[in-house]
């Protein structure tokens, strides 16, 4: 069979790899300066300086900005590898690139300026929505073109992944953001109450799930097998891993609104599917631990072994971390409190962050066709970093312990001993402290990256390296059609080269669960308690309702009372 010559799109892969370490460092010296402002009020320079604006920039930033031009270099780098052709075109990957940065900028002027829809992690107001939606279209056409043309017939798991996050993202933020327009930046939900609050949760969960997670796990099965020479561990594993995490996840939302208005059944289901949520993710960590198997000696010495293993550990915790939270009695006192922070903190900081160095100290010396400047440097990142990590996490879960001791803490007579809400505050200070040094430490970590990137790029423009597309060749597609034999694992392989009926599966996995949970809530009111006292905002409601949302206090306060004694007494 005759071969073809392929040229990989690298370019598009270095510009997101860029992206990712500039973005990164401003994510995270945003993060740095409202730790600051929590420890130390004066740090609240201005309004558009203050926390409770700065606090969505920062999460926009570390989510958005630093993790999806993460997963976007990743997943342009490893697709076109395993589909063994170029990605279908090179415009759409510019306008991919362009556009996405655009939206960054966007978020960095607005999100200060108080334009906000107040939703978690969907503060952007609807104009930047629809420039989201045209942008994530562009990239999910050029995507599945690049799989209509595709040279290998079987798409690797990493491709699994990928093809469900581009899909459930779409479907999480279109219909989460459906809003009413009333300027060209400010807007109001269409959904109310209860309702909205289901909705954004069902995004807000999956938004981790389905932009922090899933997208992660795909460069995970390509990227640790790549800097170990070895096969991933279980194939089986994998099929078990991929459909259980897709399916389930999508349940698991209202487990953010445990004693909340939402009808104890849509409560109780989201803590079921939470709780169940620990066997696929840790199934997904034992095989991506595994694949060092014959190989644990490179942890010792290579640094990007090093930033994987802790990546995935990381993801292990963070994943055995959250079913537990979902429980309702230790729910009970860890929502609304600082170890919630530390616990989203491992996530983004631990998995996340880890996969982003490691991913980036790997291709690296591939895209640039040098070693890296520092391999000292690069150790030190590491320890920097981890030590950042764990003083982080540990401070907050101290910091969260603390409070909800002594919230519910009560005297002899039964009054609370606690009653004002700045003797709480006025103990975690010294917890906030330790924050701001393991986030300092961290960011320190992201500028040593940035520093040996450059000088690594500087040799390689020094020995005028040659950085136009390497060429590779590849036998064409092959179009036989295969027939399915026994077991699993064979009907699996023959549904890996059907590709619209794959997704067409993934689609129909994770459309379950959303309307299961919201078609009840509005069909029957016997789910809404309607109390008489509460009538549509006034205009004068409407809008300290605007200032409450535009100055960030949606950041902190809840305005939830939930069915304690504690919260109904403060």
């Amino acid at each position: 069979m005759a071969q073809i010559q392929i040229q990989y799109d690298d370019k598009l892969v270095r510009q997101f790899s860029w992206a990712t370490m500039i973005w990164g460092a401003v994510g995270m010296l945003v993060g740095v300066l409202i730790a600051l402002q929590m420890a130390y009020w004066p740090a609240n320079l201005s309004p558009e300086l203050s926390f409770g604006r700065l606090r969505p920039l920062h999460t926009n930033a570390v989510i958005f900005a630093f993790v999806g031009n993460l997963i976007f270099a990743g997943l342009y780098y490893s697709t076109q590898r395993l589909l063994k052709t170029r990605m279908a075109s090179d415009l759409l990957g510019r306008i991919h690139f362009w556009g996405w940065q655009l939206i960054i900028v966007l978020a960095a002027i607005t999100l200060p300026l108080g334009l906000t829809q107040s939703k978690e992690y969907a503060e952007l107001e609807w104009p930047i929505d629809l420039l989201v939606v045209l942008v994530w279209v562009v990239f999910a056409v050029n995507f599945f073109w690049t799989l209509k043309i595709r040279r290998e017939k079987h798409i690797y798991v990493a491709i699994w992944f990928y093809i469900a996050s581009i899909i459930t993202v779409a479907v999480l933020y279109i219909v989460n953001n459906l809003s009413m327009p009333v300027s060209w930046m400010h807007s109001y939900s269409v959904y109310p109450g209860v309702q909205d609050a289901l909705v954004q949760w069902w995004y807000g969960h999956n938004a981790v799930a389905f932009f922090l997670t899933t997208p992660i796990l795909g460069l995970m099965y390509y990227f640790v097998p790549k800097a170990v020479n070895r096969p991933i561990y279980s194939y089986r594993l994998s099929i078990v891993h991929f459909w259980a995490l897709v399916f389930m996840y999508i349940w698991a939302g209202p487990h953010h609104l445990l004693y909340s208005s939402l009808p104890d059944w849509a409560q109780s289901l989201g803590v079921v599917f939470s709780v169940a949520l620990w066997a696929p993710s840790w199934g997904g960590m034992i095989n991506g631990l595994l694949t060092l198997r014959g190989a644990w000696h490179k942890l010792r010495t290579d640094p990007v072994v090093k930033f994987l293993v802790a990546s995935i550990t990381f993801y292990g915790m963070s994943t055995f971390e959250g079913p537990m939270m979902a429980i309702k009695q230790i729910n009970s006192m860890t929502h609304y409190t600082d170890y919630t922070i530390g616990h989203v903190h491992g996530g983004a900081l631990g998995w996340n962050g880890f996969i982003a160095f490691g991913m980036i100290y790997y291709l690296m010396p591939k895209l640039w066709k040098t070693e890296m400047y520092s391999a000292k440097l690069v150790m030190t990142h590491f320890w920097l970093s981890t030590i950042g990590i764990v003083l982080y996490i540990v401070s907050m879960w101290s910091a969260g312990i603390t409070q909800a001791l002594m919230w519910w803490a009560f005297t002899d007579e039964g009054t609370l001993k606690y009653p004002e809400f700045i003797e709480t505050v006025v103990r975690l200070i010294p917890f906030y402290y330790i924050r701001i040094l393991g986030g300092l430490m961290y960011l320190v970590g992201m500028l040593l990256l940035a520093y040996n990137v450059i000088k690594t790029i500087g040799i390689a423009k020094a020995n005028r390296v040659d950085l136009s597309d390497a060429t590779y060749k590849a036998a064409p597609l092959d179009t036989s059609k295969e027939t399915a034999g026994p077991g699993m694992q064979n009907w699996h392989h023959v549904l890996e080269g059907r590709v619209v009926t794959f997704s067409l599966l993934v689609f129909v996995a994770v459309a379950i669960g959303g309307p299961v949970t919201y078609i009840p809530l509005v069909a029957f009111k016997s789910n809404i308690k309607t109390i008489p006292s509460v009538h549509p905002y006034s205009a004068l409601e409407l809008e300290g309702r605007d200032i409450y949302v535009r100055e960030g206090c949606y950041n902190c306060h809840s305005q939830m009372i939930r069915p304690f004694r504690d919260e109904a007494l403060r």
